[in-house]
């Protein structure tokens, strides 16, 4: 048999505890809100300007009709719902600092508006809410937050706008499920708020050996108290507003 090392028995310790990640749970309650970020035409219409790269990961996690009974339930069941968009105006084409994707959807024109004092061009643009969410999010439960300007929520008012209604817990949803779902989720845990993801509503870009998607669900998994199906929270929300 072969003698194990100290340091082959804290690996093995070790993984068998990671293999085991405790689940905090979440439990919807009146404190409880859902945040969907970025359910706009350029993430997820066939037309919008990432279409290429996430429309496999949007279609094979049904995203946009999962997002659709989010919309749906919340209107129902009257949970308040805060959007989180992501604008880019003239101005912040001038940035002299960016990362990668920054500097891609920069190039492609990616959530382009063209002022922020105006809404011309804005009627079915690339930064326009997809057509169907259109009849929710102008419903009276929702609340549209200023625009985040990266990935993460740091640079607009969702957190105040949370704390100022009176919720601590967070029902995560929207696009990117990698870049600004995980940034948003990272942010709020950070901030005091309890996050659980809904990961098939949620999508990501697919690349020559980047899989966007896939790094995202390490990271709600490893980072959220819980993670959801559409289908489980939405029986959660139901189940909820019966009692």
């Amino acid at each position: 048999m072969k003698k194990l090392t100290l340091v082959s028995i804290v690996l093995l310790f070790a993984n068998q505890i990671f293999a085991q990640l405790p689940d905090p749970g979440f439990e919807v309650d009146a404190k409880t809100a859902i945040v969907i970020t970025d359910p706009q035409n350029d993430f997820l219409s066939p037309e919008g300007a990432t279409w290429g790269v996430v429309g496999e990961s949007v279609m094979s996690n049904n995203t946009v009709e999962n997002l659709d009974q989010l919309f749906k339930i919340a209107k129902e069941e009257n949970i308040t719902v805060f959007v989180s968009p992501h604008y880019y105006f003239k101005h912040d084409h001038n940035w002299q600092i960016e990362g990668s994707l920054e500097a891609l959807m920069h190039k492609i024109n990616m959530f382009n508006r063209t002022g922020v004092l105006t809404t011309v061009g804005f009627e079915n643009s690339g930064a326009d809410w997809l057509k169907q969410y259109k009849k929710y999010i102008g419903e009276t439960n929702v609340i549209v937050t200023s625009p985040h300007k990266v990935y993460g929520p740091e640079s607009n008012d969702l957190a105040l706008q949370l704390r100022k209604h009176g919720f601590d817990n967070v029902i995560l949803a929207g696009m990117s499920a990698n870049l600004c779902t995980e940034s948003h989720m990272r942010d709020l845990v950070e901030s005091g708020f309890k996050v659980a993801v809904v990961k098939d509503a949620t999508a990501a870009a697919i690349l020559p050996g980047l899989n966007g998607y896939e790094a995202a669900l390490v990271n709600f998994q490893m980072i959220a108290s819980h993670v959801f199906t559409t289908e489980e929270i939405v029986t959660e929300i139901k189940n909820f507003k019966k009692q």
